[in-house]
């Protein structure tokens, strides 16, 4: 059975970026090598602060979208409220 990830990365500015993958640590080595081209890439956002685990594709997606609809404020509280640091 394999697992999918929501995943919220930022950088030094603390630029957000709310990506979904199913192989969340080679996924986040590609964002730290700047191996193709986009926002992470141009925005240096490569710090991983936030993730869940699902166990089905459609309800990754879903939660993918819920959080890239949510106000900044509320994704850095939930952030904050799972990884204090």
């Amino acid at each position: 059975m394999r697992d999918y990830f929501v995943y919220i990365l930022t950088n030094v500015s603390r630029t957000l970026y709310i990506g979904m993958t199913s192989n969340l640590e080679s996924r986040i080595d590609t964002h730290k090598r700047k191996l193709y081209p986009g926002f992470t890439r141009d925005f240096n956002v490569t710090m991983l602060v936030y993730f869940e685990q699902f166990s089905d594709p459609a309800s990754a997606i879903a939660r993918e979208k819920q959080l890239k609809n949510w106000s900044r404020a509320k994704k850095i509280a939930l952030i904050q409220c799972a990884n204090p640091e």
